[in-house]
C-alpha cells in the first residue's frame, strides 16, 4: 500500500495539482493520488481563483499531512535529498528558492488572463498588456537561469522543482499559442514532452469535469 496520498483536484485546469504531482514524482515517494471533484465548493473556489488559500494539493506521508507546494517541495527535499529537488549548491539553491517563490506568489495577470486548460488550444490567442509583463518576466527569469546554469532545465543538467513550478506555465504558452524565441520554445517543448508531464496531459484530456468560467470564448 502507497505511504503517502496527494490530494489533487482538477488535472485539465489546476495549475498547483499538476505542480505538487510533479514534485511528488521527481522525489521518488510511493504514492497514490485522490481527487476532489471541481463540484467541491472549495475545490471550485480555488479553480476560479476565488480562494484566499490553496489546501489542495495536500500530501499526507508517513502520519505528516503538509499543503501548499513549496511546503511539499520542502519536505519532501528534506526525507528525499538525493533526489535533486533543489540544487547541491548554497547559491544556486538560493536562486532557485526565489525563482520558485516569485512563481508562488506572483504573475497574477498571466494566471487569470490565460488559466490552465490542457485540453484548450487557441491560435493567434490575443495577449493584453498585463499577461504580455508576466510573460516577458518568465521569459526572463528562463533565460537568465539557461546563460547562468548552461540548461537543459533551469538549474542545469537535472530537473529541480522550479522546472515544475514552471511547468503549467509551458502548458499555458502551448495552449495559448504565446509566440517564444527558439530557446525557450525549445524548453517549453522539452517540458512538455517529459514522461510525467504526458501522463498528467493524457489523464487530464480524460477528464470529465468541465468549468466553463475557464473556457475562453471567442
Amino acid at each position: 500500500m502507497p505511504k503517502g496520498v496527494l490530494t489533487i483536484t482538477s488535472r485539465n485546469y489546476s495549475s498547483w495539482s499538476l505542480r505538487g504531482w510533479l514534485i511528488c514524482k521527481a522525489s521518488g515517494i510511493d504514492f497514490e493520488v485522490k481527487t476532489v471533484g471541481a463540484d467541491d465548493p472549495d475545490a471550485r473556489a480555488e479553480l476560479l481563483h476565488l480562494s484566499p488559500s490553496f489546501l489542495t494539493p495536500k500530501l499526507e506521508y508517513d502520519g505528516i499531512e503538509v499543503w501548499d507546494v513549496l511546503a511539499i517541495a520542502e519536505f519532501l527535499n528534506e526525507i528525499k535529498p538525493k533526489a535533486g529537488l533543489l540544487p547541491a549548491d548554497r547559491a544556486t539553491r538560493a536562486h532557485c528558492r526565489a525563482v520558485c517563490g516569485e512563481m508562488h506568489q506572483g504573475f497574477i495577470n498571466l494566471r487569470s488572463a490565460l488559466p490552465m486548460n490542457i485540453k484548450g488550444h487557441y491560435p493567434g490567442f490575443k495577449v493584453w498588456q498585463g499577461a504580455q509583463t508576466d510573460i516577458d518576466r518568465v521569459l526572463s527569469i528562463w533565460r537568465g537561469c539557461f546563460t547562468a546554469y548552461k540548461g537543459p532545465f533551469l538549474f542545469g543538467e537535472t530537473h529541480s522543482i522550479a522546472d515544475a513550478m514552471f511547468a503549467p506555465v509551458c502548458s499555458r504558452f502551448k495552449t495559448y499559442d504565446v509566440k517564444l524565441d527558439a530557446q525557450c520554445t525549445a524548453y517549453r517543448d522539452m517540458i512538455l514532452e517529459r514522461r510525467g508531464m504526458q501522463e498528467w496531459a493524457a489523464a487530464a484530456r480524460e477528464e470529465p469535469d468541465e468549468l466553463e468560467e475557464l473556457d475562453v470564448e471567442f
